[in-house]
């Protein structure tokens, strides 16, 4: 089940259709302030090798966490993204990769989030951890235009 945006900030004009996440084919599939489920496919997020490239993992880890982040600061605060790590334990080829996003660490001006990856069977293919700050001013870009 594709997840409800009414709660999330609005996406200012002229960013509506750049969205990475839609580029990436990432459904969003569960959210709650326990957890983030989510799911990108290997297909078009391939390496040169035939694997689903660390970078679209990382892509998962972050809007995965990302999302959490923002369920839990929000409409106070706005969290950006301060520091993201990931361990890559095994190649992806076919299928679909599902993350799971749960907080370690919930804060007034940071949060940390742990991603778990795994491939369809349900093995392990991946471990993100995201860090945000919590900023007390949105952050603003200029629309391309």
């Amino acid at each position: 089940m594709p997840m409800d945006w009414s709660d999330m900030p609005p996406i200012p004009p002229g960013f509506a259709d750049e969205q990475l996440l839609d580029r990436m084919g990432i459904e969003i599939l569960s959210t709650g302030l326990d957890r983030v489920v989510g799911r990108m496919p290997v297909a078009g997020n391939r390496q040169m090798y035939g694997l689903l490239h660390g970078g679209a993992s990382a892509v998962l880890a972050e809007t995965l966490g990302s999302i959490l982040a923002v369920m839990h600061a929000r409409p106070e605060r706005f969290p950006v993204g301060l520091e993201l790590a990931c361990t890559h334990h095994r190649g992806a080829t076919a299928g679909w990769v599902t993350g799971t996003a749960r907080p370690v660490h919930v804060g007034r001006s940071t949060s940390t989030v742990e991603i778990v990856m795994t491939d369809d069977e349900g093995r392990r293919t991946a471990t993100g951890r995201l860090t945000c700050l919590h900023r007390a001013e949105q952050p603003g870009a200029v629309p391309p235009g």
